[in-house]
């Protein structure tokens, strides 16, 4: 699934604005401000954006994160980024009686139903790029052109936010003991950005 006509190149705000809630605990007010300031992006720590951003800012501020802290203290960020992501769209997005109904169907089909509203707003989260999705055991994620992997270079696999998303969301809504994988990354060279999801 590709973005929506009219949304392409834009994420929603949650990629910024759970990175500024997560970083000051690690870094402190001034470090944070320094962080958001190389990314061009200080203003949204005075008024964090409530609407869909570009998602370059998006990806300049992940770019920054490592470049900045290293892979493995921004993936940390990214990480808890994401959980708080998942947490925002448990509280926000999607509705109480929709996540009753998934946590008492059986897992495989509460994840089928799951990944079927994921495709449909795939938009959101993946702007520009290609997000497919395929359930079963394990489940199989995949975005294509990942605006958050352009022009990044990595050793491993470089999604932490989107897999800590991903996660979370399966672990309250489809099985507590879900855990995302990510196998394949475009930060790596790798044609897509790919996540298993198993139970």
């Amino acid at each position: 699934m590709t973005a929506s006509a009219g949304t392409a190149g834009r994420i929603g705000p949650n990629a910024i604005t759970r990175v500024a809630e997560v970083l000051p605990a690690l870094l402190g007010e001034a470090g944070t401000r320094s962080l958001f300031e190389a990314a061009g992006l200080a203003a949204y720590l005075l008024a964090p954006p409530q609407h869909m951003v570009d998602e370059t800012e998006v990806a300049r501020l992940h770019a920054v994160l490592r470049q900045q802290l290293g892979a493995g203290l921004a993936g940390l960020v990214a990480r808890r980024a994401g959980e708080r992501t998942a947490d925002y769209l448990l509280a926000h997005r999607i509705p109480r009686p929709v996540q009753a109904l998934l946590k008492i169907l059986p897992a495989r089909l509460a994840a089928r139903v799951l990944l079927a509203a994921v495709s449909r707003h795939a938009w959101t989260f993946a702007g520009s790029g290609h997000f497919k999705a395929t359930s079963g055991q394990p489940c199989v994620l995949t975005i294509q052109d990942n605006p958050l992997c352009r022009g990044v270079q990595a050793e491993a696999p470089a999604c932490d936010f989107y897999s800590a998303t991903f996660e979370r969301l399966f672990q309250v809504l489809v099985h507590p003991a879900a855990r995302a994988v990510e196998t394949h990354c475009e930060a790596r060279g790798d044609p897509f950005c790919r996540f298993e999801l198993r139970w």
